[in-house]
């Protein structure tokens, strides 16, 4: 029983982050996507496009955000500890947050820009600080 639970617990925490071929081709194509999709949908509400017109840039957005999410995760769990994964917490909330308070769009969709900004271009050793367990996972030599 317990060496399943621990090859299961390995599994989800590698010693080593998988890595897959193109990985860092493949991130370099969704983040272009997501940064041009995101802007275009903050510029659309900011000039009061149409609705109609900004739901494919919102969810070319969202899909975009989530697969480099995603990309992330499948190399290790640990990510989700890491000050990265608590900025794009954040921003998850905060565009939930753009239908509750929609008179507020603009300035959330700004912040959640501002937040993604600073934390994409801070140094790696801040971006992959652990925030919660830090005694328990080893920070990783080397981020892939």
């Amino acid at each position: 029983m317990e060496t399943n639970r621990s090859k299961f617990i390995l599994a989800l925490f590698p010693t080593v982050p998988r890595v897959f071929p193109f990985r860092r081709g493949v991130r370099i194509a969704l983040r272009t996507a997501h940064i041009f999709t995101s802007g275009v949908l903050l510029g659309g509400y900011i000039f009061n496009e149409p609705i109609t017109m900004l739901e494919p840039w919102l969810w070319s957005t969202v899909i975009t955000g989530l697969l480099l999410f995603a990309i992330d995760l499948y190399a290790t769990l640990v990510i989700l500890f890491e000050l990265h994964a608590v900025a794009v917490l954040v921003k998850i909330i905060l565009l939930a947050l753009v239908f509750v308070v929609w008179e507020h769009r603009v300035s959330l969709l700004i912040i959640i820009l501002i937040i993604g900004a600073v934390t994409s271009h801070m140094p790696a050793r801040f971006r992959h600080e652990l925030v919660f367990f830090r005694t328990r996972f080893a920070k990783y030599p080397r981020r892939v």
